[in-house]
Protein backbone atom coordinates (compact mmCIF):
# COMPACT_ATOMS: atom_id res chain seq x y z
CA UNK A 1 0.00 0.00 0.00
CA UNK A 2 1.36 3.45 -0.93
CA UNK A 3 1.32 5.99 1.90
CA UNK A 4 3.35 8.74 0.21
CA UNK A 5 1.39 11.37 -1.70
CA UNK A 6 1.87 11.66 -5.43
CA UNK A 7 3.58 14.67 -6.95
CA UNK A 8 0.23 16.17 -7.89
CA UNK A 9 -1.13 15.69 -4.38
CA UNK A 10 1.98 17.27 -2.88
CA UNK A 11 1.68 20.23 -5.25
CA UNK A 12 -1.91 20.76 -4.12
CA UNK A 13 -0.88 20.70 -0.44
CA UNK A 14 1.96 23.13 -1.11
CA UNK A 15 -0.38 25.49 -2.95
CA UNK A 16 -2.77 25.50 0.01
CA UNK A 17 0.14 26.01 2.40
CA UNK A 18 1.34 29.04 0.44
CA UNK A 19 -2.15 30.53 0.21
CA UNK A 20 -2.72 30.16 3.95
CA UNK A 21 0.70 31.54 4.84
CA UNK A 22 -0.18 34.71 2.94
CA UNK A 23 -3.69 35.07 4.36
CA UNK A 24 -3.21 36.38 7.93
CA UNK A 25 -5.21 33.48 9.33
CA UNK A 26 -4.67 34.37 13.05
CA UNK A 27 -6.41 37.71 12.51
CA UNK A 28 -9.31 35.92 10.81
CA UNK A 29 -9.54 33.46 13.72
CA UNK A 30 -9.69 36.26 16.29
CA UNK A 31 -12.32 38.09 14.25
CA UNK A 32 -14.37 34.89 13.91
CA UNK A 33 -14.26 34.36 17.67
CA UNK A 34 -15.50 37.92 18.16
CA UNK A 35 -18.46 37.34 15.83
CA UNK A 36 -17.00 39.05 12.75
CA UNK A 37 -17.15 36.47 9.97
CA UNK A 38 -15.98 38.77 7.18
CA UNK A 39 -12.26 37.88 7.15
CA UNK A 40 -13.10 34.20 7.54
CA UNK A 41 -15.53 34.29 4.63
CA UNK A 42 -12.92 35.98 2.45
CA UNK A 43 -10.47 33.22 3.34
CA UNK A 44 -13.19 30.64 2.64
CA UNK A 45 -13.67 32.06 -0.85
CA UNK A 46 -9.94 31.78 -1.58
CA UNK A 47 -9.90 28.18 -0.35
CA UNK A 48 -12.85 27.32 -2.59
CA UNK A 49 -10.92 28.83 -5.50
CA UNK A 50 -8.28 26.12 -5.10
CA UNK A 51 -10.95 23.45 -5.64
CA UNK A 52 -10.80 22.25 -2.04
CA UNK A 53 -14.53 21.76 -1.54
CA UNK A 54 -14.95 20.31 -5.03
CA UNK A 55 -13.03 17.28 -3.71
CA UNK A 56 -16.08 16.37 -1.60
CA UNK A 57 -18.69 16.50 -4.37
CA UNK A 58 -19.50 14.38 -7.40
CA UNK A 59 -18.85 15.56 -10.94
CA UNK A 60 -22.55 15.83 -11.75
CA UNK A 61 -22.89 18.70 -9.27
CA UNK A 62 -19.81 20.82 -10.03
CA UNK A 63 -17.38 18.67 -8.05
CA UNK A 64 -14.39 16.65 -9.22
CA UNK A 65 -15.41 13.40 -7.59
CA UNK A 66 -15.07 12.33 -3.97
CA UNK A 67 -11.29 12.24 -3.34
CA UNK A 68 -10.60 11.52 0.35
CA UNK A 69 -6.78 11.40 0.15
CA UNK A 70 -6.52 14.81 -1.53
CA UNK A 71 -9.08 16.27 0.85
CA UNK A 72 -7.26 14.87 3.89
CA UNK A 73 -4.02 16.43 2.67
CA UNK A 74 -5.82 19.74 2.35
CA UNK A 75 -7.29 19.50 5.84
CA UNK A 76 -3.87 18.89 7.36
CA UNK A 77 -2.96 22.31 5.96
CA UNK A 78 -6.17 23.84 7.33
CA UNK A 79 -5.29 22.49 10.77
CA UNK A 80 -1.71 23.67 10.50
CA UNK A 81 -2.93 27.19 9.68
CA UNK A 82 -5.74 27.13 12.27
CA UNK A 83 -8.49 28.00 9.76
CA UNK A 84 -11.78 28.88 11.53
CA UNK A 85 -15.31 27.91 10.57
CA UNK A 86 -17.24 24.71 9.82
CA UNK A 87 -14.81 23.42 7.19
CA UNK A 88 -15.24 19.76 8.18
CA UNK A 89 -19.00 20.17 8.36
CA UNK A 90 -19.25 21.79 4.93
CA UNK A 91 -17.20 19.00 3.34
CA UNK A 92 -19.22 16.33 5.17
CA UNK A 93 -22.48 17.97 4.04
CA UNK A 94 -21.21 17.86 0.45
CA UNK A 95 -20.41 14.16 0.85
CA UNK A 96 -23.87 13.53 2.34
CA UNK A 97 -25.62 15.23 -0.58
CA UNK A 98 -23.39 13.52 -3.16
CA UNK A 99 -24.06 10.11 -1.65
CA UNK A 100 -27.79 10.80 -1.59
CA UNK A 101 -27.66 11.68 -5.28
CA UNK A 102 -25.76 8.47 -6.02
CA UNK A 103 -28.45 6.52 -4.18
CA UNK A 104 -31.24 8.16 -6.17
CA UNK A 105 -32.20 11.22 -4.06
CA UNK A 106 -30.84 13.91 -6.36
CA UNK A 107 -33.02 16.87 -5.38
CA UNK A 108 -31.01 18.13 -2.37
CA UNK A 109 -27.72 17.77 -4.26
CA UNK A 110 -28.96 19.86 -7.19
CA UNK A 111 -30.20 22.53 -4.83
CA UNK A 112 -27.27 22.90 -2.44
CA UNK A 113 -24.06 21.40 -3.82
CA UNK A 114 -23.10 24.04 -6.42
CA UNK A 115 -23.08 26.78 -3.77
CA UNK A 116 -21.05 24.67 -1.34
CA UNK A 117 -18.48 23.72 -3.98
CA UNK A 118 -18.07 27.31 -5.16
CA UNK A 119 -17.56 28.60 -1.62
CA UNK A 120 -20.63 30.81 -1.85
CA UNK A 121 -22.24 29.12 1.17
CA UNK A 122 -21.06 27.51 4.40
CA UNK A 123 -22.85 24.51 5.86
CA UNK A 124 -23.01 22.79 9.19
CA UNK A 125 -24.72 19.56 10.13
CA UNK A 126 -25.50 16.99 12.78
CA UNK A 127 -25.51 13.26 12.11
CA UNK A 128 -26.45 10.16 14.13
CA UNK A 129 -23.36 9.16 16.08
CA UNK A 130 -21.78 12.58 15.65
CA UNK A 131 -23.19 14.48 18.62
CA UNK A 132 -26.23 16.74 19.02
CA UNK A 133 -24.56 20.13 18.47
CA UNK A 134 -23.97 21.97 15.20
CA UNK A 135 -20.82 24.03 14.78
CA UNK A 136 -21.06 27.72 13.82
CA UNK A 137 -24.69 27.61 12.81
CA UNK A 138 -24.77 31.41 13.11
CA UNK A 139 -22.25 31.69 10.25
CA UNK A 140 -23.60 28.88 8.06
CA UNK A 141 -26.10 29.41 5.27
CA UNK A 142 -27.40 25.86 5.71
CA UNK A 143 -27.77 23.69 8.79
CA UNK A 144 -28.54 20.08 7.85
CA UNK A 145 -29.72 17.54 10.40
CA UNK A 146 -30.18 13.80 10.06
CA UNK A 147 -32.27 12.17 12.76
CA UNK A 148 -31.84 8.62 14.04
CA UNK A 149 -34.92 7.43 12.07
CA UNK A 150 -33.37 8.80 8.87
CA UNK A 151 -34.96 12.20 8.26
CA UNK A 152 -32.82 14.82 6.53
CA UNK A 153 -33.98 18.34 7.31
CA UNK A 154 -32.81 21.88 6.71
CA UNK A 155 -32.91 22.97 10.33
CA UNK A 156 -34.33 26.21 11.62
CA UNK A 157 -32.91 28.47 14.32
CA UNK A 158 -31.08 26.70 17.11
CA UNK A 159 -32.42 26.19 20.60
CA UNK A 160 -30.96 27.78 23.70
CA UNK A 161 -28.56 30.15 21.95
CA UNK A 162 -24.91 29.59 21.14
CA UNK A 163 -22.64 27.63 23.46
CA UNK A 164 -19.00 28.60 23.81
CA UNK A 165 -16.36 25.99 23.19
CA UNK A 166 -12.87 25.84 24.71
CA UNK A 167 -11.89 27.39 21.39
CA UNK A 168 -13.46 30.88 21.15
CA UNK A 169 -13.65 30.45 17.38
CA UNK A 170 -15.99 27.45 17.77
CA UNK A 171 -19.63 28.08 18.72
CA UNK A 172 -22.07 25.23 19.19
CA UNK A 173 -25.85 25.11 19.14
CA UNK A 174 -28.53 22.47 19.15
CA UNK A 175 -30.55 22.76 15.90
CA UNK A 176 -34.31 23.09 16.17
CA UNK A 177 -36.10 19.75 15.74
CA UNK A 178 -38.38 21.12 13.06
CA UNK A 179 -37.25 22.39 9.70
CA UNK A 180 -37.80 21.83 6.01
CA UNK A 181 -37.84 18.08 5.20
CA UNK A 182 -35.50 17.20 2.35
CA UNK A 183 -35.43 13.38 2.27
CA UNK A 184 -36.09 10.38 4.49
CA UNK A 185 -35.53 6.66 4.64
CA UNK A 186 -32.75 4.07 4.51
CA UNK A 187 -30.88 5.95 1.80
CA UNK A 188 -30.52 8.96 4.09
CA UNK A 189 -29.11 6.79 6.86
CA UNK A 190 -26.66 5.14 4.44
CA UNK A 191 -25.47 8.53 3.18
CA UNK A 192 -25.24 9.83 6.76
CA UNK A 193 -23.00 6.91 7.72
CA UNK A 194 -20.67 7.72 4.84
CA UNK A 195 -20.63 11.42 5.73
CA UNK A 196 -19.86 10.61 9.37
CA UNK A 197 -16.79 8.63 8.29
CA UNK A 198 -15.57 11.54 6.17
CA UNK A 199 -16.18 14.03 9.00
CA UNK A 200 -14.15 11.87 11.37
CA UNK A 201 -11.35 11.44 8.81
CA UNK A 202 -11.10 15.16 8.04
CA UNK A 203 -11.12 16.04 11.73
CA UNK A 204 -8.24 13.59 12.20
CA UNK A 205 -6.36 15.34 9.39
CA UNK A 206 -7.04 18.71 11.04
CA UNK A 207 -5.72 17.35 14.34
CA UNK A 208 -2.54 16.23 12.61
CA UNK A 209 -2.01 19.72 11.20
CA UNK A 210 -2.74 21.38 14.56
CA UNK A 211 -0.25 19.09 16.29
CA UNK A 212 2.43 19.81 13.70
CA UNK A 213 1.91 23.56 14.09
CA UNK A 214 2.16 23.34 17.87
CA UNK A 215 5.33 21.26 17.71
CA UNK A 216 6.97 23.61 15.19
CA UNK A 217 6.16 26.64 17.35
CA UNK A 218 7.54 24.93 20.43
CA UNK A 219 10.77 23.90 18.72
CA UNK A 220 11.31 27.48 17.57
CA UNK A 221 10.68 28.77 21.09
CA UNK A 222 13.03 26.40 22.92
CA UNK A 223 15.82 27.35 20.53
CA UNK A 224 15.39 31.02 21.52
CA UNK A 225 14.49 30.82 25.22
CA UNK A 226 17.61 30.70 27.40
CA UNK A 227 18.15 29.60 30.97
CA UNK A 228 21.47 29.53 32.78
CA UNK A 229 22.98 31.08 29.68
CA UNK A 230 21.95 28.30 27.27
CA UNK A 231 18.88 27.60 25.08
CA UNK A 232 16.44 25.36 26.94
CA UNK A 233 16.17 23.21 23.82
CA UNK A 234 19.57 21.79 24.75
CA UNK A 235 18.27 20.28 28.00
CA UNK A 236 17.79 16.52 27.90
CA UNK A 237 14.33 16.59 29.47
CA UNK A 238 13.11 19.09 26.87
CA UNK A 239 14.55 17.02 24.03
CA UNK A 240 12.80 13.91 25.32
CA UNK A 241 9.45 15.71 25.61
CA UNK A 242 9.73 17.03 22.05
CA UNK A 243 10.80 13.63 20.73
CA UNK A 244 7.77 11.95 22.34
CA UNK A 245 5.50 14.56 20.76
CA UNK A 246 7.06 14.06 17.34
CA UNK A 247 6.76 10.26 17.58
CA UNK A 248 3.07 10.48 18.44
CA UNK A 249 2.43 12.67 15.39
CA UNK A 250 4.51 10.47 13.10
CA UNK A 251 2.70 7.32 14.26
CA UNK A 252 -0.65 9.02 13.63
CA UNK A 253 0.25 10.14 10.10
CA UNK A 254 0.18 6.71 8.35
CA UNK A 255 -3.07 5.88 10.13
CA UNK A 256 -4.65 9.01 8.64
CA UNK A 257 -3.45 8.09 5.13
CA UNK A 258 -4.59 4.46 5.56
CA UNK A 259 -8.02 5.70 6.64
CA UNK A 260 -8.21 8.02 3.63
CA UNK A 261 -7.34 5.13 1.31
CA UNK A 262 -9.70 2.59 2.87
CA UNK A 263 -12.44 4.63 4.57
CA UNK A 264 -13.46 1.62 6.66
CA UNK A 265 -15.08 2.68 9.96
CA UNK A 266 -12.45 1.11 12.21
CA UNK A 267 -9.53 2.56 10.23
CA UNK A 268 -11.08 6.01 10.39
CA UNK A 269 -11.70 5.59 14.13
CA UNK A 270 -8.08 4.50 14.68
CA UNK A 271 -6.81 7.51 12.74
CA UNK A 272 -9.05 9.91 14.66
CA UNK A 273 -7.97 8.41 17.98
CA UNK A 274 -4.25 8.58 17.22
CA UNK A 275 -4.28 12.03 15.60
CA UNK A 276 -6.55 13.54 18.26
CA UNK A 277 -4.44 12.26 21.14
CA UNK A 278 -1.22 13.33 19.38
CA UNK A 279 -2.54 16.86 18.86
CA UNK A 280 -3.64 17.11 22.48
CA UNK A 281 -0.22 15.85 23.65
CA UNK A 282 1.43 18.45 21.40
CA UNK A 283 -0.71 21.13 23.06
CA UNK A 284 0.32 20.00 26.54
CA UNK A 285 3.98 19.96 25.49
CA UNK A 286 3.69 23.43 23.97
CA UNK A 287 1.99 24.81 27.07
CA UNK A 288 4.56 23.35 29.45
CA UNK A 289 7.66 24.35 27.47
CA UNK A 290 6.44 27.86 26.75
CA UNK A 291 5.88 28.40 30.46
CA UNK A 292 3.69 31.24 31.67
CA UNK A 293 3.75 32.97 28.29
CA UNK A 294 1.82 30.02 26.85
CA UNK A 295 -1.28 31.04 28.79
CA UNK A 296 -1.56 34.49 27.24
CA UNK A 297 -4.26 35.15 24.66
CA UNK A 298 -2.08 37.70 22.91
CA UNK A 299 0.33 34.98 21.80
CA UNK A 300 -0.80 33.35 18.54
CA UNK A 301 0.09 29.98 20.05
CA UNK A 302 -3.13 30.17 22.09
CA UNK A 303 -5.18 29.88 18.89
CA UNK A 304 -3.83 26.37 18.31
CA UNK A 305 -3.69 25.39 21.98
CA UNK A 306 -7.43 25.95 22.25
CA UNK A 307 -8.21 23.92 19.15
CA UNK A 308 -6.50 20.71 20.20
CA UNK A 309 -8.99 19.56 22.86
CA UNK A 310 -12.24 20.36 20.98
CA UNK A 311 -10.93 18.73 17.79
CA UNK A 312 -9.84 15.66 19.73
CA UNK A 313 -13.45 15.19 20.87
CA UNK A 314 -15.29 16.38 17.75
CA UNK A 315 -16.92 13.74 15.53
CA UNK A 316 -15.84 10.91 17.80
CA UNK A 317 -14.27 11.22 21.25
CA UNK A 318 -11.34 8.95 22.17
CA UNK A 319 -13.68 6.56 23.98
CA UNK A 320 -16.03 6.36 20.99
CA UNK A 321 -13.13 5.70 18.61
CA UNK A 322 -11.60 3.05 20.89
CA UNK A 323 -14.95 1.29 21.04
CA UNK A 324 -15.17 1.27 17.22
CA UNK A 325 -11.70 -0.27 16.91
CA UNK A 326 -12.45 -2.86 19.61
CA UNK A 327 -15.69 -3.86 17.90
CA UNK A 328 -13.71 -4.62 14.75
CA UNK A 329 -11.23 -6.76 16.67
CA UNK A 330 -13.96 -8.63 18.50
CA UNK A 331 -15.83 -9.12 15.24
Amino acid sequence: MRFLPTGEQSDFARALHGLLDASEVPAAVRAWGAGDHGPGRALWSRLAGTGLFALAADEAHDGVGLLPVELALGFVELGRAGVPGPVVETAAAAVLLSELARLGEEGPAKRFLPGLVAGEALATLTLPGGGPYALDADAAAYCFTVSAPGELRLAGAGEGGMLRSTDPARRLSRPAPDGEPLAAGPRVLAAAGTALGWARLLTAAQCLGVGEALLASTVRYVKQRTQFGTPIGGFQAVKHRLADTLLALEFARPLVWAAALGLTPWEVAAAKLAAGEAAYAAAMTALQLHGAVGYTEELDLSLWLRKARPLRDAWGSPSVCRAAVLREREG
